[in-house]
């Protein structure tokens, strides 16, 4: 069985691309949540990386 490859860091990262299966991928896997979830709180609060991590109460990377 082979290792999933590492997902990389998205090139901007004070706001999460949402649209990105990249960017969604990495910060659903930075705060321990799922694309969903991320989803809907980047429709709640809006895309910057610390307005998201204190909405789903946990700290931006």
């Amino acid at each position: 069985m082979s290792e999933p490859q590492d997902i990389l860091k998205p090139r901007f990262t004070q706001h999460i691309d949402i649209h990105c299966p990249d960017d969604r991928a990495y910060w659903a896997g930075q705060f321990g949540v799922s694309g969903d979830e991320l989803r809907d709180a980047v429709k709640m609060v809006g895309s910057r990386v610390t307005t998201v991590a204190a909405h789903l109460g946990r700290q931006a990377a």
